[in-house]
C-alpha cells in the first residue's frame, strides 16, 4: 500500500481509491452549539471503552448477570442503543475501524498480526487540527515503534501489545514507564490526571481504553471474592451441538469445557501456586484445563487461596469451569464500572457534564457461554453486538433507547459532526448524532457488514466469513480461507451459507439457508449483501459452489 507523508489535513480531505488518497472534503450535516455571544461551543468527548466487554454483562441491558451502576448512569442520563454491531470481531481489526471511520479491507488492519499505518489520517488528527486537545490512555493494540504508535494525540499512555493486569509497563509519548498497582485503576488515574492538566479553554477528545476484561480475567484482589456463593445463570445453548450449523461452529477451539486455560480460571496444578508460597512450573498455567471424561482423579488448586477442587462427573467439572469463568469475568468487569464512575465524577465536580459526549463501549462483544463458547471472532450475537450507552445533556433525551442499526465505522464520522468539522470522504461510516437525537435520518442503514479474515488462527482456529445483520435476518457466507492473510493459517475448507431468523430463532439454533420457506428472504439478503460489499469497495469470495444448508439436522459431508 502506498501512502503519502502525513499531509496537512487543517484544510483538505482525502478519499481512498485503490492504494491511492485522494484529496477532497464533505462538510459534517449539522452545526455546533453556540453561546449567548454567538461564539461555538464544541462539546468535550469521552470515549470509553473496554476490551472483550458482553452487552449481557452491562446491567442496563436487563440480563440480570451483575450490577454495572455507574455504566448504567449513560443509559439512564442518555441513550442505550441495542443493534451496535462490529464490523470485524477481533480487537486489532475493529480498533482501527473506530480509529479511522473504515472498514478493514481499506485501513488494512485486517488481523491480529496487522498493524496500523500511523501516516494515514485518522479522528484524532482531524480533532487536533480543528482546536480539540487529544490524549489517548490505555489499551492501543494497533502496533508498536514508530510507524506504528498512536499520532495525532497531544499525549498518549499506552500498554504495549496485551498489557499486564498488575504493575504495567506503559509507553508513555515513546518512552517505557513501569507503573505500579491494577491497570484499570492506572488507566482511570492517568486520564484523570490528564483532565486535571490539560487547557480548561480548549476542548478535548480523550480516548480512555480499558484493557479488561480481556482474559485472562483478572479481578482486583478486592474483588476477587464477589460473587463467591453466587450461582451464575448457565446459558440455555450451553451445551450446545451444533446441529444444522456451518462445520465452522463445531471446529472452533473456543469452549469453556474444553479450551480454557489454568491462567483464564486462576488455577494451578498440585504442584502449588504463585500466591500460596510455590512457584507454579514455568508456562503451566498457560495450558488448557484437562477435562476428561472421568474426572475423579483431577485436583485443581486456586493459585491465590491454596483451596482444592475435586470432581465425581464430568459434568459437574464443565459447570466448576463456567462458573469461575463467569465469576472471574464479571469481577474483573467490576473494577471498570468503579473507574466509570470516578470520571463520571470528575466531570460533575468541574462543571463539564453538560457539554461532554460520554460513550461507553466495547471493540466487540463477547461469549459468555452462549454455545458452550467464550470468546469473539464469530458473526453470531453475542460476539457481534457491542455495547454502546452514550449521554449528551445538551442533545439526547434521558433514558432512551434507540433499535437503529450502528457500527463501529460509525464513531469517527460522528466525532466530527459534533465537533462541527468537515468529514473526509475517505471515512466510510455515517454520522450517528440524528440517531441520538431521535430524528433518524431518511433511508439510514438497514444492515451491519461485518467480516472476519483470520482463517483457522492458531488459538481459536475460528474459520473465515463474512456477512451481513439486518433487523430480522442474518446471512453469513462462510468462505473458509486465508487468502494470504497475516495470521490466517491452514487448508481452505467447502464454503457454506448460514441464514437465521433472528425474529423466531434468537438463539442462532437453526440455519435456514437450504429451506424453501426462506428462498425469497435468503435472495433479498445476497442482493443487500452484495449490495453493501459494491458500496464499501470490498471483494466477494461466494459463488453457487456453496453448501445453502444442513443435511438430516448435521453438517454436509
Amino acid at each position: 500500500m502506498i501512502l503519502p507523508v502525513e499531509p496537512d489535513i487543517t484544510n483538505h480531505r482525502f478519499t481512498v481509491s485503490g492504494n491511492r488518497i485522494i484529496i477532497n472534503e464533505k462538510r459534517a450535516s449539522r452545526t455546533v452549539v453556540r453561546n449567548a455571544g454567538g461564539a461555538a461551543v464544541k462539546p468535550n468527548i469521552l470515549f470509553i471503552m473496554s476490551d472483550d466487554h458482553a452487552a449481557k454483562a452491562i446491567s442496563a441491558y436487563g440480563h440480570g448477570l451483575n450490577t454495572t451502576a455507574n455504566i448504567d448512569r449513560l443509559a439512564r442520563e442518555g441513550m442505550r442503543l441495542d443493534h451496535c454491531y462490529v464490523t470485524n470481531s477481533i480487537c486489532t481489526p475493529s480498533r482501527a475501524s473506530i480509529l479511522t471511520g473504515t472498514y478493514n479491507h481499506v485501513n488494512g488492519v485486517t488481523t491480529l498480526d496487522t498493524h496500523i499505518d500511523n501516516r494515514w489520517p485518522n479522528v484524532a488528527k482531524h480533532l487536533r487540527h480543528g482546536g480539540y486537545q487529544t490524549a489517548m490512555v490505555g489499551k492501543w493494540h494497533l502496533g508498536e515503534g514508530r510507524a506504528h504508535e498512536p499520532t495525532g494525540f497531544d499525549f498518549w499512555s499506552v500498554l504495549p501489545g496485551q498489557g499486564e493486569y498488575f504493575d504495567p509497563v506503559m509507553i508513555e509519548m515513546g518512552e517505557e514507564r513501569k507503573q505500579s498497582g491494577y491497570v484499570t485503576d492506572i488507566i482511570a488515574d492517568k486520564c484523570i490526571d490528564w483532565l486535571d492538566a490539560r487547557d480548561a479553554d480548549r476542548p478535548f477528545f480523550l480516548m480512555c481504553h480499558h484493557k479488561a476484561p480481556h482474559r485472562n480475567f483478572e479481578p482486583h484482589p478486592k474483588n476477587r471474592d464477589m460473587f463467591d456463593g453466587k450461582d451464575i445463570k448457565v446459558p440455555a445453548t450451553y451445551d450446545d451441538d451444533y446441529a444444522n450449523r456451518a462445520r465452522a461452529a463445531e471446529q472452533a477451539r473456543m469452549r469453556v469445557r474444553m479450551d480454557l486455560k489454568y491462567a483464564d480460571l486462576g488455577l494451578v496444578q498440585p504442584e502449588g501456586g504463585d500466591e500460596v508460597g510455590e512457584l507454579c512450573v514455568p508456562g503451566s498455567t498457560e495450558r488448557r484445563v484437562p477435562h476428561p471424561q472421568d474426572p475423579r482423579g483431577l485436583v485443581l488448586i486456586d493459585r491465590h487461596t491454596g483451596q482444592s477442587f475435586t470432581f465425581e462427573t464430568e459434568e459437574e467439572l464443565a459447570l466448576f469451569k463456567y462458573q469461575r469463568y463467569m465469576k472471574r469475568y464479571l469481577a474483573t468487569i467490576h473494577s471498570i464500572d468503579e473507574n466509570v464512575g470516578r470520571m463520571l465524577d470528575w466531570l460533575d465536580d468541574n462543571g463539564l457534564a453538560e457539554n461532554t459526549i460520554v460513550i461507553y463501549t466495547s471493540d466487540q462483544g463477547f461469549f459468555l457461554g452462549e454455545h458452550g463458547w467464550f470468546d469473539k471472532r464469530f458473526m453470531y450475537e453475542e460476539s457481534l453486538q457491542m455495547p454502546f450507552l452514550v449521554r449528551y445533556p445538551e442533545g439526547i433525551k434521558p433514558g432512551s433507547v434507540s433499535s437503529d442499526i450502528a457500527t463501529n465505522v460509525d464513531f469517527a464520522t460522528t466525532f466530527l459532526d459534533y465537533a462541527g468539522l468537515p468529514v473526509p470522504s475517505y471515512m466510510q461510516g455515517s454520522s450517528l448524532r440524528g440517531v441520538f437525537e431521535q430524528s433518524t435520518p431518511e433511508g439510514w442503514q438497514e444492515i451491519a457488514y461485518h467480516r472476519y479474515w483470520m482463517h483457522k488462527d492458531a488459538h481459536h482456529n475460528a474459520w473465515a466469513h463474512y456477512g451481513i445483520r439486518g433487523h430480522r435476518y442474518k446471512l453469513i457466507y462462510w468462505y473458509n480461507s486465508a487468502l494470504g492473510q497475516p495470521g490466517a493459517l491452514g487448508a481452505d475448507e467447502p464454503p457454506e451459507w448460514e441464514l437465521f431468523d433472528c425474529e423466531t430463532d434468537p438463539l442462532e439454533l437453526v440455519n435456514v439457508a437450504g429451506d424453501p420457506e426462506y428462498a425469497d428472504v435468503f435472495a433479498d439478503m445476497l442482493e443487500r449483501l452484495d449490495a453493501r460489499m459494491i458500496a464499501i469497495g470490498d471483494t466477494p469470495e461466494h459463488d453457487s459452489k456453496a453448501t445453502l444448508g444442513s443435511v438430516n439436522g448435521r453438517h454436509p459431508t
